[in-house]
């Protein structure tokens, strides 16, 4: 009877531990828990791209997308399997129960495309299978246009804005969409090739050692040794026009003889419009687990 009654002596102090324990643990979860707009859900989605340059999208559906789904059609837990079939590309994505492990979901699939593996084309990439991840999709996209070429504008912005966005905290990668580098074409007139009996090869080897940059070795002097380089890269496009490529006859074959240089942009393979104007996008993504709206 002693020790009940110590107990209910102590009660008000035991209950007062409780609370100030509880309050400790919720104000240090309060200043640590992860925040964010949109937080991490582990989906049990994956995707299986497939591509195969060339390909109608008739003969991706048949030789490549069918093939597929009924090889992953048996992973059990599957609630819903959609598939698109374009030109070069399939692509297959299943969406499993909420009950479904998305590891073990993306193991199952990994094993029962291997054993398809020798149905597809020879032609066709290997499939990429991947796990729904919501990090991955960019938070913020930037548009920007200017009175401007577009291979001038993608140099503006990754040198001015894409750097600047990328030293910034939480985020994880700036991707561009819309841009064009800039490329230097060289186009050869085969006529004019042939009446010089050269061939393609013998230009790209003359452009190739006459524009490089390459270690010249190094000068020893007493104590002190200077490391030297050779410099012939060419800065101007001008000078690709006299680039030697041989000699025929005692006279100088360049490339201009044969053909005529552009300073133009590289073939584009994405394309961003803003009000009618084209544009370069930024696409943000941020680091796992950091805060979207900081």
């Amino acid at each position: 009877m002693q020790w009940l009654a110590e107990i209910c002596v102590n009660r008000p102090v035991f209950a007062t531990v409780i609370v100030l324990f509880l309050t400790v643990i919720g104000g240090f979860s309060f200043f640590t828990l992860g925040v964010d707009r949109f937080p991490k859900i582990d989906l049990p989605t994956v995707s299986v791209q497939t591509t195969n340059q060339g390909a109608a999208p008739e003969q991706i559906e048949s030789e490549v997308t069918d093939i597929i789904e009924g090889a992953v059609n048996t992973v059990p837990g599957i609630d819903e399997m959609r598939s698109t079939s374009s030109q070069g590309r399939s692509n297959v994505t299943l969406t499993f129960n909420l009950e479904k492990d998305p590891d073990q979901a993306y193991q199952e699939i990994q094993q029962k495309l291997s054993g398809v593996l020798n149905r597809l084309p020879e032609t066709a990439d290997p499939p990429v299978v991947r796990k729904s991840d919501p990090d991955s999709q960019p938070v913020l996209i930037y548009a920007i246009s200017a009175p401007r070429s577009v291979v001038e504008l993608t140099d503006l912005v990754q040198n001015q804005v894409q750097e600047r966005i990328e030293n910034a905290e939480g985020v994880g990668e700036v991707q561009i969409f819309g841009g064009r580098q800039r490329e230097i074409k060289i186009y050869i007139n085969p006529d004019r090739l042939r009446a010089f009996n050269l061939s393609i090869t013998e230009v790209s080897n003359a452009i190739r050692t006459q524009n490089t940059e390459s270690p010249g070795g190094s000068i020893n002097e007493g104590a002190k040794t200077t490391n030297l380089r050779t410099l012939s890269k060419i800065t101007d496009i001008n000078e690709f026009n006299e680039l030697v490529i041989t000699t025929r006859n005692n006279f100088p074959v360049k490339i201009k003889d044969v053909g005529r240089v552009v300073d133009a942009g590289v073939e584009p393979t994405t394309a961003a419009s803003l009000d009618g104007v084209p544009s370069v996008s930024l696409a943000i993504r941020k680091q796992s687990g950091s805060n979207t709206v900081r």
